[in-house]
């Protein structure tokens, strides 16, 4: 008790010394005091001056670009794991570049037909568990749904409806799908299936962005209004920067698609 207490008398001086650390190191630790109660203190700290920092240049800097905040994870990981917030981010653009690569080419292959989801009696699937996809030809694409013929109507709606420019002929349990001519209108349609898909992902991009903010939200009667603050600024820099990197992807993928 005792020595925590001899501690806290220094907590004043932590935070003068601490504010001249912008010129200088740290403090020391006082002599006696626990690390880890030293170490505490030190984080937040750190996280007021950011905070007060930012405000100044925010106050200074009107109708200019926003500070940027730049957390440590590991001052805030009793808070929020920031390092999973931006993994999460990162899975949704890997996601995006996954479907640009393999559903939006100009030229249709068989690939492209393996995930699109036709809606059964029993659920949904994609295409690939229900039936072989081949190509026969340059011009043409085969799906056998001779495992599963219950099935095959819903197949050939799914391809028809699928926003690929298909037009499949059913023939028993044999679907056929012509490989059309890239044509203008073509293209056209492929870039604006790229632009759906970039805001469908965006859409996971917010979701990923409101779990994490609701998750530091939950820590607002423990830690300073400024903490909670500089946490959801941070949050919000990584969603701009992943939306940011989206709509690059989605400029090369539109450029590639309309030649």
């Amino acid at each position: 008790m005792a020595t925590a207490l001899r501690c806290v008398r220094h907590v004043p001086s932590l935070l003068y010394r601490s504010w001249c650390g912008a010129v200088r190191r740290l403090p020391q630790a006082p002599a006696g005091c626990p690390a880890s109660l030293l170490d505490g203190c030190g984080q937040r700290v750190q996280l007021v001056l950011l905070a007060r920092q930012l405000a100044t240049k925010k106050a200074k800097g009107k109708g200019q670009a926003p500070a940027k905040v730049n957390i440590s994870a590991a001052l805030v990981e009793d808070i929020i794991n920031l390092e999973e917030t931006n993994e999460d981010m990162q899975a949704v653009i890997e996601a995006l570049k996954e479907d640009f690569s393999r559903n939006l080419s100009v030229r249709t292959s068989p690939g492209a037909l393996d995930h699109i989801i036709v809606m059964t009696r029993d659920g949904k699937f994609p295409l690939n568990q229900l039936g072989q996809i081949s190509q026969k030809s340059p011009q043409l694409i085969v799906v056998n749904m001779t495992n599963f013929p219950e099935s095959t109507a819903a197949a050939a709606k799914a391809i028809r409806e699928s926003g690929m420019n298909l037009n499949p002929e059913v023939d028993g349990t044999i679907i056929r799908v012509p490989i059309p001519k890239v044509t203008r209108e073509h293209r056209e349609s492929l870039a604006r299936l790229a632009k759906q898909s970039t805001n469908k992902s965006k859409e996971a991009l917010r979701k990923v962005r409101s779990k994490s903010v609701n998750q530091v939200k939950k820590f607002k009667s423990k830690v300073s209004e400024d903490t909670i603050w500089l946490l959801e600024k941070q949050i919000q820099q990584m969603t701009d920067s992943a939306a940011s990197e989206m709509d690059k992807l989605l400029a090369a993928k539109t450029k590639e698609l309309l030649g």
